[in-house]
This record gives structure tokens, C-alpha cells and sequence, in this order.
């Protein structure tokens, strides 16, 4: 069975890239989540008055690739220590107790690494879709952004059960 989860970590379209080349990542798609504001623009949420963070929607099939792999790959895609405007903030927003203890492990870890992350952790709730020239915007434009990765974790298979 598919499950869900949603990460903010700066600007969607090189991150929904990122993760959608992912094996066992089986759709991806931009929008917002996090904000008061129902069914906002790109416009708005830039505004920086909705509250909202660019977030992208990941659709996985457990059995290939695990919550937490998903999650380090997060962490290591941009700097969660790194203060931004909220519309571009780290965030986590879990659709169950089992993603929300992987995270918190996971930030233990990276405060334990010396990293001091400033991730937001909040459940899920309404996920607002882009407008559709931000999906899958990369591709429409024959773009292949370059993803920096840093090792923040120690050594870990990203797989299934992970």
C-alpha cells in the first residue's frame, strides 16, 4: 500500500526533481501546507501573508524505499539549520505517530552530529496543489537542477525498512 509525506525545504521545483527520481518514489507533486490561508496562489504564498511553505507531496511504495530513508534524503537536500523566509522553511508534516517519531530520531541524531536544525514538525493537514505550471516544472523545461547532497547521517542503506 502507498503512503504519503510531505517535506518544505526551500523552493519546490528542484526538490520535487530530487525526490521524484527517487526509486520507489512513484509521484510527486508542489503545492503548499503549513498556512491559514485556503486554496492560496503561488502569488500569495510568496506574499509571504499565507502562512503557508512550499512543500512537495511524495507518494512512495514502502516495500522499496522507508519513510526514513525519504527523510535523510530531506535533510541532506538543504540546510535545516539555515533560517528562511517562511514561505522556504524546513518542515516535516507527518501523516502518522511513526513518521513523526523517525523524524524526531533523526533530528536527535543531527543535534548529536554537532547540526543544530531548525525543521518545523507539524501534522499534515490540508495540502494545497500549486498551480500546474509548477508541476513537474524541471522537466517541462528540460531543467536537471544539480541537488547538493551533504552527508549528515552516518552510513545507512536508504531502503525498505530503514
Amino acid at each position: 500500500m502507498l503512503q504519503t509525506a510531505y517535506f518544505a525545504c526551500g523552493c519546490f521545483w528542484s526538490k520535487e526533481y530530487a525526490f521524484g527520481r527517487l526509486p520507489g518514489v512513484q509521484s510527486t507533486r508542489a503545492g503548499f501546507m503549513g498556512g491559514h490561508t485556503p486554496h492560496p496562489t503561488y502569488r500569495q504564498v510568496c506574499s509571504k501573508t499565507t502562512g503557508h511553505a512550499e512543500t512537495v507531496e511524495v507518494v512512495f511504495d514502502p516495500d522499496r524505499i522507508s519513510f526514513e530513508a525519504l527523510a535523510r534524503f530531506f535533510f541532506e537536500i538543504h540546510d535545516p539549520g539555515q533560517e528562511r523566509p517562511s514561505p522556504y522553511r524546513s518542515a516535516v508534516f507527518y501523516t502518522d505517530p511513526e513518521q513523526e517519531a523517525t523524524v524526531e530520531v533523526l533530528l536527535d541524531e543531527l543535534r548529536a552530529r554537532g547540526h543544530h536544525p531548525l525543521t518545523e514538525r507539524t501534522a499534515a493537514h490540508t495540502f494545497w496543489e500549486a498551480e500546474a505550471r509548477h508541476q513537474r516544472y524541471c522537466e517541462q523545461r528540460g531543467l536537471q537542477p544539480k541537488i547538493k547532497r551533504k552527508t549528515r547521517f552516518a552510513s545507512r542503506s536508504g531502503g525498505a525498512g530503514h
